[in-house]
């Protein structure tokens, strides 16, 4: 019998790439339509009643209606967020378990440097939530009614005067630092355990000035028991629109904001983040949240995942420049 003689076969990249990518892009899809098929938790690193946990709550009142599936927040206080952010960091990539995290989250790599998860290999980003300003505040017993003046009666008491932080290490702490760097003023930090004492003690005037979100002195600002001196992030707020902006006082480079973000553990499927963000970015941009945001002085943003891992790397950068600066350490 004659041996009839084959070439071997070879199969060009071109030839079977479709025939994986197809598959893989139809399952990822199908993953997509059908999120979620289970309850979904919401991880806050601190206890009920924050902005962290107020922004989690609503979102997930939201959600449960659109998703006809419970969103479930579960509070996981402890060691600066570090414990919840591990414990997402070690679920299942599926979509199910979400983080929701503030500035805590891009200060830790720089105080901590051990952490049990890597802040931006660990995780997925999927969206910058919102933003709120932070206020510039004063006892209206310090001769002070703008950032000038503050800086001038500062640099003439150098190490008289004190501000309150809701403890070391928070975004209030590191914003007043970096004031301190910028403007080269002695103002003594003081520490509280959460901002309701500092600011109790900033209305009987222990401490002179506070950075703040607008919230917890709304009332004490309009009753004249405390003084709004400057927004320090780049625009005017809306609820305070007679209190200048930072750089409109001479400060130009004090842009400073507290905000949340949603982040989920790496190598969730891409179609679940796209259908997690789109679902997301459409809550925010309701009447309803936008209005109860609102009440909190806050600012619903919804970017993209790009550019959100963009903006973290970029507030890692920034404290880490602050910290290293200041020499500011944890306890």
């Amino acid at each position: 019998m004659k041996t009839v003689k084959t070439k071997p076969l070879c199969l060009s990249p071109r030839s079977w790439l479709p025939a994986l990518i197809v598959p893989f892009f139809l399952v990822n899809m199908a993953l997509a339509q059908g999120y979620p098929e289970r309850p979904v938790r919401f991880i806050v690193g601190l206890p009920p009643g924050g902005g962290v946990d107020f922004i989690a709550r609503v979102l997930a009142q939201k959600l449960t209606e659109e998703w006809s599936q419970p969103v479930v927040v579960e509070n996981r206080a402890g060691a600066n967020q570090i414990i919840a952010t591990e414990l997402v960091a070690k679920s299942k990539p599926d979509g199910l378990t979400v983080l929701i995290v503030n500035p805590a989250y891009t200060v830790n790599p720089t105080f901590y440097p051990k952490l049990p998860y890597n802040t931006l290999s660990d995780f997925d980003p999927v969206t910058l939530l919102a933003q709120y300003p932070f206020l510039l505040i004063a006892h209206p017993a310090l001769p002070t009614r703008n950032i000038k003046e503050l800086i001038s009666v500062a640099k003439g008491r150098p190490g008289e005067l004190s501000y309150g932080s809701s403890g070391i290490g928070s975004a209030p702490h590191l914003g007043m630092e970096l004031f301190k760097t910028m403007t080269g003023v002695s103002i003594v930090h003081v520490p509280y355990k959460g901002a309701g004492p500092a600011v109790t003690d900033l209305v009987s005037g222990e401490v002179q000035v506070m950075l703040l979100n607008l919230s917890p002195v709304r009332g004490l600002l309009q009753s004249g028991r405390l003084r709004a001196l400057a927004v320090a992030s780049a625009a005017r707020s809306s609820s305070l629109p007679n209190v200048p902006t930072a750089s409109e006082s001479g400060l130009r480079d004090f842009n400073y904001f507290g905000w949340y973000g949603m982040v989920l553990p790496v190598a969730t499927p891409r179609a679940i983040r796209a259908k997690l963000h789109a679902d997301v970015v459409k809550t925010l941009r309701t009447q309803d949240v936008r209005e109860r945001l609102s009440v909190e002085n806050t600012e619903p943003v919804g970017n993209t995942p790009e550019e959100f891992a963009d903006f973290l790397q970029k507030e890692i950068a920034k404290f880490a420049a602050v910290i290293k600066k200041t020499g500011i350490k944890v306890h």
